[in-house]
């Protein structure tokens, strides 16, 4: 990782780690909310490589009727797509946790990353002076936290997807 000062505007922009935390954060929220459960520490990483690619986040479904499998299947180059992109984001995944934890957002507990609920109405004011796309990524990340809850354990998304721990 380079220093923050040696990033460009685009990768400060889009990969702020405040902003990849507050991902992570609607993705539990939603996740939490379909399962009861909190988002698996490995799923965790797939979150950023779906919704941060504008293509991808545009071609997810728009309710949960259909599933994970179903949509890869249809969509068969988002599959080797996220799983390289998956790779290339891992860093920004791991400093996004890192600053959510900090700052008490986030937490890591029993192998799952845990938004902190208290957030939930100063994430919301945040996201009411945001863009428009960026919240639609913050929707979009609760989306993926449903569907992987729906979906079923971490080793099943991760198959599906193409990747391992």
């Amino acid at each position: 990782m380079n220093l923050w000062t040696e990033r460009s505007s685009e990768e400060r922009g889009l990969l702020n780690p405040s902003f990849c935390a507050i991902l992570l954060w609607n993705a539990d929220i939603g996740h939490t909310g379909q399962s009861g459960g909190s988002l698996p520490f490995e799923t965790a990483f797939l979150v950023l490589p779906i919704v941060l690619h504008k293509e991808t986040r545009e071609a997810l479904p728009k309710s949960l009727a259909t599933s994970l499998a179903v949509w890869l299947e249809m969509n068969p180059l988002f599959r080797s797509r996220i799983a390289d992109r998956a790779r290339m984001l891992q860093p920004f995944a791991k400093e996004a946790m890192l600053f959510g934890g900090l700052h008490g957002l986030l937490t890591l507990d029993g192998g799952a990353v845990k938004g902190n609920a208290d957030w939930t109405k100063r994430i919301a004011k945040s996201l009411s002076g945001s863009s428009d796309e960026v919240r639609l990524c913050a929707k979009r990340a609760d989306f993926i936290g449903k569907w992987f809850a729906k979906t079923g354990a971490a080793p099943v998304v991760m198959a599906l997807i193409g990747v391992r721990p």
